[in-house]
């Protein structure tokens, strides 16, 4: 308990796991400052950093390997191009009511079936009815928990 109120600056308490996961006894150990430097380096330190690296001569060489994924990107957008996106008449109404989508679709991520998205109206009485269902039920839940294990405030 000493330990901690006598270590110096740079001191710390530290301890490792042996070979089983157990952790080892607690030794006082001396920490090393980091080194580092505030900017970018020159060209040259950069070099000679990399010379000097365990892995140098394992990394240099750049292969552009093409990944599952690229190709099948690659045969996707080959098979089908882009449909041309033409806005249908609706104005600023139109639009929050559901009224004058797009004739293609906007969505960029996976198709998915089942139904159209929801106007802005729809979203929005959507959203009141769903925080309005979870305020209740909460206080219904407090009510409740409240009686049963008696809800007195501190």
């Amino acid at each position: 308990a000493t330990a901690l109120t006598e270590l110096a600056v740079g001191e710390a308490l530290v301890s490792f796991l042996d070979e089983k996961g157990q952790p080892g006894i607690v030794e006082r150990a001396f920490i090393c400052p980091p080194r580092s430097q505030i900017g970018p380096i020159k060209p040259e330190q950069r070099q000679q950093l990399i010379q000097s690296s365990l892995v140098f001569g394992t990394y240099e060489k750049t292969i552009d390997r093409e990944s599952a994924y690229e190709r099948l990107k690659g045969a996707h957008t080959q098979a089908s191009p882009p449909a041309p996106t033409t806005e249908s008449a609706g104005g600023f109404f139109g639009n929050i009511f559901g009224r004058g989508r797009s004739t293609a679709s906007t969505n960029t991520g996976p198709a998915r079936g089942g139904r159209p998205p929801d106007s802005l109206a729809q979203a929005m009485a959507k959203s009141a009815a769903r925080t309005i269902g979870s305020t209740v039920g909460r206080e219904i839940i407090r009510g409740i928990m409240g009686s049963i294990f008696g809800g007195r405030r501190r």
